[in-house]
């Protein structure tokens, strides 16, 4: 796995862009200058983000969620497997 987060990606299973490798290193959001938590899906080359709309939930169980529009950026928080380590020591 590379050193970039994935452009787009869900933390709900049933989406296409759900990808738990990135998931489990940790992936950090900053949308328009400011940290965000509660991210449940973004895209940086299109420039959004969803995030739940409250304790709503639909008939499924699923929060709702909404789009908001803005600059994204991503970045693992954790190192890949294998790096970080100082192999010389």
């Amino acid at each position: 796995m590379t050193d970039t987060p994935p452009d787009h990606l869900s933390i709900d299973p049933s989406s296409p862009h759900f990808a738990a490798e990135a998931l489990q290193r940790g992936v950090g959001i900053k949308f328009k200058g400011r940290q965000r938590h509660d991210v449940e899906e973004y895209s940086i080359s299109e420039g959004w983000i969803r995030v739940q709309a409250g304790k709503t939930v639909d008939r499924h169980g699923k929060p709702l969620t909404i789009k908001l529009s803005g600059e994204v950026e991503a970045w693992f928080e954790n190192p890949a497997d294998g790096e970080g380590t100082d192999a010389s020591a």
